[in-house]
């Protein structure tokens, strides 16, 4: 998570972004800004995904020396940053209906992304198709992949862009 803060900075601009484009009654504005900081923010997290998959053991082996704790850790590391690509673009969008005042929009796609879809996805990944514990880290990239996807079909629509308050 630590790695992933600059990430929620750049979305949050993304934010202030849309308002502030949205209130000058510029809703072109706001929309390149958002496809903008969603390009950025994928190139951030795409650089620290691809240094967690290539540094995944030191990485964990600066916090356990237990095989077993860092085969699961590293495995975890590894997988779950294959998703950042897709979060990088997944938060920026759902801050930018933030921004336009609308945020019922952004809390229903979480909802369902993290708690309706992430959860039983990872119980049934891990339980039923023998991945086990890479099932559960499996899903947490599934549901970033799921909330870029949902959020960009959404955001597309446009009717973000009169939900200024």
């Amino acid at each position: 998570m630590f790695a992933i803060l600059p990430s929620w900075g750049m979305a949050n601009a993304a934010a202030t972004m849309v308002g502030q484009a949205l209130g000058a009654g510029k809703p072109d504005r706001a929309e390149q800004a958002v496809w903008r900081a969603g390009r950025y923010n994928v190139a951030f997290l795409g650089g620290i995904g691809a240094l967690f998959l290539a540094f995944a053991p030191l990485l964990v082996g600066a916090f356990t020396r237990d095989p077993e704790v860092g085969r699961h850790a590293i495995a975890c590391l590894r997988i779950v940053s294959a998703g950042f690509l897709f979060y990088g673009y997944g938060m920026v969008l759902t801050s930018a209906f933030n921004g336009a005042g609308d945020t019922w929009t952004p809390t229903i796609i979480n909802l369902f992304c993290f708690w309706l879809w992430e959860i039983p996805l990872a119980w049934l990944l891990s339980r039923r198709t023998g991945l086990g514990s890479n099932g559960a880290f499996l899903a947490v990239t599934i549901a970033f992949s799921t909330l870029a996807l949902v959020s960009a079909i959404i955001f597309r629509k446009g009717r973000w862009k009169t939900r200024i308050l």
